[in-house]
């Protein structure tokens, strides 16, 4: 692995942004997210409008430039006003030349969107989702939205054109517009909840984190962390965890366990030389700790994994 834990976290997790379109409205209009296994991202790139949660509280407005990113566990609404019966994503028809849907009344447009979704039903440790709020909004003034426009403006121009390779520039460009709100958020860091990305926000723990992640195999000791991270045992310890949610060598012994899953899920290499690959001597010792921290022994999960291909 590399010493840049945000690289090695999408890579483990394995991630695939996907565009799938976008909406312009006009009068009454109202639309719900939702999606298992799935963050939602929508854009706004024209007017304005709400979005309001499921369980109420105050809708949250969005600009011009905004961009939300919502998990797939709790519904919102996207709407002009609340109270409006939100249409069912199902129910949208959407123009495939434009690849853009319309809603509400009339020919009026008061707001345009597109959005995307970044599927994470790979990631069997929820590593990014248990990482990130279930709700992100980058304002269209953050100083770090520039680029997030542009990336923006670049989806929207392919979404008019019909030149070859249409469909795979658009996912990575849906691609990089999720890395960019990660980083937004690394920069952001006080609405994270506890977990590895507001553990990498720390400048002071980040270098214990590369190590981990340069590194994997190596019999880490909290000494050696600590010393990384120019502090004490004591001091190293209580902030990484309140940073990271668990303890640094927790959180090792789950980042190999999410490496060995991702191996599990995509090499044909024996089970030992796997168990060696994350610093485990014993095929048996590995063999428990993965079915402790995954559910299943590694072979099973193998077998399912392959199953589902």
């Amino acid at each position: 692995m590399s010493a840049d834990p945000l690289s090695d976290a999408l890579a483990v997790a394995d991630a695939r942004s996907v565009f799938s379109g976008g909406f312009t409205a006009g009068g009454d209009w109202a639309i719900e997210l939702r999606g298992r296994h799935r963050l939602k991202v929508k854009a706004v790139l024209r007017g304005s409008c709400l979005l309001v949660r499921e369980g109420g509280g105050e809708p949250l407005r969005l600009s011009e430039g905004d961009v939300v990113v919502s998990d797939g566990d709790q519904p919102y609404v996207l709407c002009n006003r609340p109270g409006v019966e939100p249409t069912d994503p199902a129910d949208v028809v959407m123009d495939p030349a434009t690849r853009m849907a319309r809603l509400g009344q009339g020919d009026a447009v008061d707001v345009s969107c597109v959005s995307g979704h970044i599927d994470l039903s790979r990631d069997r440790g929820d590593l990014l989702r248990r990482a990130l709020p279930e709700l992100v909004h980058v304002r269209a003034d953050s100083p770090e939205a520039g680029v997030l426009r542009w990336l923006i403006g670049q989806l929207v121009a392919e979404m008019r054109t019909s030149r070859a390779g249409v469909e795979f520039v658009s996912a990575q460009l849906a691609q990089l517009m999720f890395v960019q709100v990660l980083r937004i958020c690394l920069i952001e860091a006080d609405g994270l909840p506890p977990g590895w990305l507001r553990a990498l926000a720390d400048e002071r723990l980040a270098p214990a984190l590369r190590l981990m992640h340069g590194d994997p195999a190596h019999p880490w000791q909290l000494e050696e962390l600590a010393q990384a991270a120019a502090m004490s045992r004591t001091t190293f310890a209580v902030r990484f965890k309140e940073a990271a949610g668990v303890p640094p060598l927790t959180y090792l012994l789950n980042w190999r366990m999410s490496l060995a899953a991702r191996a599990l899920r995509q090499d044909t290499a024996p089970v030992g030389t796997l168990a060696r690959s994350v610093g485990y001597t014993s095929e048996s010792a590995f063999s428990n700790a993965f079915k402790r921290a995954v559910g299943v022994a590694p072979r099973r999960y193998r077998e399912e994994a392959l199953a589902k291909s």
